[in-house]
């Protein structure tokens, strides 16, 4: 059964992404969206649908 990644899992998956680079200032939506392709990649995650920017960005630009 395939289960879509949760808003949760994603954001710790971006989080630590984002700390293993460094922790860029700017760059949060690029760290979403390699989390996102990260576990839609992944066995039993199922596809996800990519969004732009994590969900506290969005509506800000």
């Amino acid at each position: 059964m395939n289960v879509p990644a949760t808003e949760e899992q994603i954001r710790a998956l971006a989080y630590r992404l984002w700390e293993e680079a460094g922790g860029p200032e700017g760059r949060s939506g690029d760290f979403w969206v390699m989390a996102q392709q990260k576990l839609a990649s992944e066995p039993g995650m199922g596809h996800n649908e990519l969004q732009d920017q994590p969900p506290e960005a969005q509506g800000t630009a």
